[in-house]
């Protein structure tokens, strides 16, 4: 598997991660609000897990595309590494909001619609 494939299977995954980061979070969000369902600390842990790791992806896409634009010294869109390096950045604010006052027990909605924008960041650069 060359370097280029590593960077393009790791989009997908990056993609698929974190559109089910953010419908987990969302879902845990709901349901944790409106009917005050508890979940469980395995449930809680296995979300957060779910989070940590898609966002985790983001740095790995990123990495992979740098060592990748400079071995290759290929023409590189300048939108593609925008929309890749904006990606980082919005989880960079994600972790910095995460325990801002006014994010009180608003975390999940915070990681899942920021989920879901990292992976609309992530199918925009698919068209690129």
């Amino acid at each position: 598997m060359t370097l280029h494939d590593l960077h393009e299977v790791n989009a997908y995954v990056l993609i698929a991660l974190n559109a089910l980061a953010g419908a987990v979070c969302l879902a845990a969000y709901r349901w944790s609000v409106r009917w005050s369902v508890g979940w469980s600390v395995r449930r809680v842990r296995a979300t957060w897990t779910l989070v940590i790791v898609a966002q985790l992806t983001t740095f790995v896409q990123a990495t992979l595309g740098t060592v990748l634009f400079r071995r290759s010294g290929a023409e590189q869109s300048d939108m593609h590494a925008l929309y890749g390096f904006s990606a980082i950045i919005a989880v960079a604010i994600m972790y910095s909001y995460r325990t801002s006052p006014f994010m009180k027990g608003k975390q999940l909605l915070l990681y899942g619609l920021g989920s879901l924008f990292v992976m609309g960041l992530g199918l925009r650069n698919l068209v690129l």
